[in-house]
């Protein structure tokens, strides 16, 4: 049979009517593009600026007050508090509220007109050591900059012909920069996160497809109890993968599990429940499990770009961090990093357990809604 470019054409019309049909494949085809394009144009940033920054000062002289307003005009660090206390400055770093807690020691004039070399001490949360890698190669530029601007004129007598200020670090949670520490435990979220909505995303529309809803429509059960039996099976599921990734995690990556076991197992039951509300809602949204999946991946890539694993949350514009707040893998990072490098209470986590417990609930009575509308 010889190529006949109208049986072609018809083929094509066919297509192009099948896509117009199909709305939601064709906004995923282009919606997808687009928001890469945006996500890794303009959220994205592997030199986070603007930091949160505690300080404990001890020492109020022009000087002291000068290399703190250096350190903010530089951008990389935010000063958001002023800590009294000094024996809360590791609580600080725990609650993960700051990155870097910056001591300025008394005595600091006074010993640098001496000619004697004076110690800044900056504690760092070094979880995510890429987050705070360029910020601390800024700190020795910064200081010099004071010490030049601040002896000179009367003053320039009194300048240390040698650099006095030396800077300290202090690493937290993660001393030697391993970078596994911080992406091994994320990696439980992500792999959590596709998994379990996924699997669950597909729940109604299969049962569609194969025919077998009817089934489900003469049958007693509530919506709510269906949801309740096509979960279930899921968390276990959910449950298999936590073990062995933790199992790999200690035993072939030696992360540290230094918090409280029944801690972490809170938290990543609720993570589970959340990514299967999610799931399930979008199940009773799709018609296909192609769509299905469509919507997984619309999902699931801004919450690996937008939740802070690949990339410094940090670093994003505000806009990228609200977005991102939106997100349920946002809130379990700093609980799984915080229960096994920092040892965190739950009052440190309680913000992030609270969104997750929230967004649970209210996806999975949105849920239950929605399905029953489908039954309908």
């Amino acid at each position: 049979m010889k190529f006949n470019w109208r049986r072609s054409l018809a083929v094509l019309i066919k297509e192009f009517i099948q896509m117009r049909r199909d709305r939601l494949t064709f906004a995923m085809m282009i919606g997808i593009p687009i928001i890469q394009l945006i996500l890794f144009g303009f959220a994205i940033n592997m030199d986070p600026k603007h930091l949160p920054t505690a300080v404990y000062v001890q020492e109020r002289s022009p000087l002291a007050l000068r290399i703190l307003d250096a350190l903010r005009a530089s951008g990389y660090f935010n000063i958001q508090k002023e800590i009294v206390d000094g024996e809360t400055v590791e609580d600080e770093l725990v609650s993960g509220r700051y990155a870097f807690i910056i001591r300025i020691p008394e005595g600091l004039t006074r010993n640098i007109i001496r000619g004697e070399n004076v110690s800044l001490a900056i504690e760092v949360d070094a979880t995510d050591p890429a987050a705070t890698a360029n910020a601390l190669g800024q700190l020795s530029g910064i200081t010099n900059h004071v010490m030049e601007e601040y002896f000179k004129g009367p003053l320039t007598s009194l300048r240390p012909k040698a650099p006095a200020l030396q800077w300290i670090i202090h690493r937290h949670f993660n001393p030697e920069g391993v970078t596994q520490y911080n992406i091994v435990p994320g990696l439980l979220g992500v792999i959590l996160t596709m998994t379990m909505v996924l699997i669950t995303s597909i729940a109604v529309t299969r049962e569609i497809e194969r025919g077998t809803m009817e089934n489900l429509l003469v049958l007693p059960p509530r919506p709510s109890e269906v949801m309740l039996g096509k979960i279930i099976p899921y968390v276990l599921i959910g449950i298999i993968q936590t073990m062995i990734i933790l199992f790999a995690a200690t035993r072939l990556f030696h992360i540290p599990f230094t918090g409280d076991g029944i801690l972490f197992a809170a938290g990543v039951g609720i993570f589970i429940l959340a990514n299967l509300s999610i799931g399930f809602l979008f199940s009773t949204l799709a018609k296909t499990q192609m769509q299905a999946m469509q919507m997984t991946f619309f999902f699931f890539l801004p919450s690996i770009l937008l939740s802070g694993f690949m990339f410094p949350f940090q670093g994003m514009p505000e806009w990228a961090q609200f977005i991102g707040q939106l997100l349920p893998l946002t809130h379990f990072l700093p609980i799984v990093r915080g229960v096994m490098l920092k040892n965190a209470t739950l009052d440190a986590l309680l913000q992030d357990f609270l969104f997750l417990l929230v967004m649970t609930i209210a996806v999975g009575l949105l849920a239950i809604t929605r399905y029953r509308k489908t039954l309908d």
